[in-house]
């Protein structure tokens, strides 16, 4: 890590930029699978899985048996684990859920507003290297909660043909309605345009490479909604002297961990932490069967040194990470002046693990500095909150004559008179 002293405020923009690529000869890329799957269905999707995950499938549906023959393949201890985060994460999110409440704005004239959920969505999970079945359950648990009635769910298949057993236990366990063996830009394709199987669906979540995210960029601009822009996962802890070393280098590379294009960051208010933690990081890193990337992300991270919490809570704030951890004594209190950010982890005991796997929070989060003006996945991300109104005949006389003043001042006629033919 990059080790920075008493930075001017002047310099932190340049401070805080993430990892930049050029992406303009990868949108070319896409637009073109994109195009073709759009044209050619499951022929396209047929061609590029093999092109590119490098197995040919005659049909990418995922059976019952399919199902059953992974559920069999699950140790009892990792089912369990599954279960006790679904758990956990169906009780967070089911709190978000509220019955539609009556407002009399005056007397005769009633709105309310109800959330519906989206009919169909569709979900990314990512396979390769580190298939992440954890984000099945983010995902799902507040689907099922909104009420969508379709869930598609799209994962690249191995070089045998096949899901990771884990992606197929918590799609069973969850409610997922149909799963496709489809990675990479034509799974986002399929669901976005719909194919001869694959369903098209109204939004699309899930995380993915800069691939999957530049294609889901592309799609939105066609009118087919996404969770949010995403980019590489990061970290930023803050920490002052309370802060244990070895907690935090830990934390700093479960994020590197993820790719080399991740960025991690650390603020503090002592000198002493720093130098601790960059010991750590060598001990730990050491130790890591992923630490040849877990180190390439360390190249694109920094620690920072400032000179008050003050100071430091501003920085955090400007940088608006997708997780920021609160090492720091009176943590609490300063969770109240966080204002940017995608979750917070408070206290030297409050891995970003836990909140990535099972303690109920959702792990689908801005990233890229979107933490400004997007929050993470919830219930919400899924429902379309729909408005009424109900008025009396008595209520249209209380309010008739302000709508008659107001659209007479605009200019539009036939808007009073639907009132005034009423009145």
């Amino acid at each position: 890590m990059q080790l920075i002293q008493f930075p001017q405020q002047k310099e932190w923009p340049a401070l805080l930029q993430r990892p930049v690529m050029d992406t303009s000869s990868l949108q070319e890329k896409v637009k073109a699978v994109l195009h073709d799957v759009k044209q050619n269905g499951d022929a396209a999707v047929k061609k590029y899985t093999q092109q590119f995950d490098g197995v040919e499938l005659q049909n990418a549906y995922v059976t019952n048996r399919e199902i059953d023959e992974a559920i069999s393949l699950v140790s009892d201890e990792l089912k369990l684990a599954i279960k006790t985060a679904a758990d956990n994460i169906i009780s967070f999110h089911e709190k978000q859920l509220s019955p539609p409440e009556i407002i009399e704005t005056m007397p005769g004239v009633q709105c309310w507003r109800r959330s519906v959920g989206i009919e169909k969505v569709g979900l990314y999970i990512p396979g390769g290297s580190a298939p992440l079945f954890s984000t099945i359950l983010m995902l799902v648990t507040p689907a099922m909660l909104a009420g969508c009635k379709e869930i598609i769910l799209c994962s690249p298949p191995n070089k045998e043909g096949k899901l990771h057993p884990a992606i197929l236990v918590a799609a069973r366990i969850t409610g997922v309605t149909k799963i496709f063996k489809v990675g990479g830009v034509q799974a986002i394709a399929a669901m976005a345009y719909g194919t001869e199987t694959i369903p098209q669906v109204y939004k699309i979540f899930g995380p993915g490479n800069q691939y999957v995210t530049c294609a889901k960029q592309l799609i939105q601009q066609e009118g087919i909604a996404i969770d949010m822009p995403a980019g590489p996962s990061e970290v930023c802890i803050l920490a002052d002297d309370t802060a244990e070393p070895a907690f935090i280098a830990a934390d700093l590379l479960s994020q590197a961990e993820h790719g080399p294009d991740s960025q991690v960051l650390l603020v503090s208010t002592s000198a002493s932490v720093i130098r601790e933690v960059e010991k750590e990081l060598d001990k730990q890193l050491a130790l890591l069967p992923r630490r040849d990337i877990a180190l390439q992300a360390l190249n694109n991270s920094k620690a920072i040194l400032v000179s008050d919490m003050g100071e430091a809570v501003d920085l955090v704030n400007a940088y608006a990470a997708e997780h920021l951890i609160l090492c720091c004594r009176n943590n609490v209190e300063i969770s109240d002046t966080i204002t940017n950010a995608g979750s917070v982890f408070l206290g030297n005991y409050s891995p970003e693990s836990v909140g990535d796997y099972a303690s109920g929070t959702n792990h689908t989060l801005p990233t890229n500095g979107y933490a400004r003006m997007y929050s993470g996945v919830s219930v919400d991300s899924f429902v379309k909150k729909i408005t009424f109104q109900r008025l009396s005949a008595q209520g249209l006389q209380n309010i008739g004559q302000t709508v008659i003043t107001m659209a007479d001042a605009e200019g539009l006629e036939a808007h009073a008179n639907a009132v005034r033919v009423r009145l």
